[in-house]
């Protein structure tokens, strides 16, 4: 999926302006053929505005408490294989390189299914995508529809033969319990 990203902020004399105008490319990983990871916008911390043009983008997929994440994220049809001669290991060296932090909330015994502390608002551009809990219950979501997802676990799984392409907010929060 092509993504474009323009970013506005403040010029000299304080007028609006574009300061930013890219697209911005996918990140794969061999790990989860088909799968597609769009980083768009985030912070660790409480933005400020005007941003400076100047912002380096935090590397962890997940954010701290206080911070946030935009993406686009392409799940695959269930049916997408992996290759026959992966090497496991760099595979995974792979994954935590191009996408750190997801890995470790991923739950190697169950595919998929994985906790984090956000909460995560989620809604599907194209497509469709099962949620899966933890208790088994399952909701099957299409284009235009959202769920908030508040730190549960939780897996994304798509029975389809398209694939499910979902614009994601995750905003990093406290767990109490």
């Amino acid at each position: 999926m092509r993504i474009r990203r323009v970013i506005t902020g403040q010029a000299e004399g304080g007028k609006g302006a574009v300061v930013g105008d890219e697209e911005v490319w996918p990140i794969t990983v061999r790990l989860a053929p088909g799968a597609e990871f769009h980083r768009i916008w985030g912070s660790d911390a409480t933005p400020e505005v005007p941003t400076p043009t100047e912002v380096s983008q935090p590397n962890d997929w997940f954010p701290p408490a206080g911070g946030f994440r935009f993406a686009f994220v392409t799940v695959p049809p269930d049916t997408a294989a992996m290759p026959e001669e992966l090497d496991m290991e760099a595979a995974l060296v792979e994954f935590q390189e191009k996408l750190p932090g997801l890995g470790q909330v991923m739950e190697p015994d169950h595919p998929g299914m994985h906790t984090s502390d956000t909460v995560d608002v989620t809604f599907i551009v194209s497509g469709q995508a099962t949620l899966e809990l933890d208790d088994g219950a399952q909701v099957t979501l299409g284009a235009g529809d959202c769920v908030v997802q508040n730190g549960i676990r939780h897996a994304w799984r798509n029975p389809t033969s398209e694939p499910c392409t979902m614009a994601v907010a995750i905003v990093g929060a406290r767990r109490t319990k």
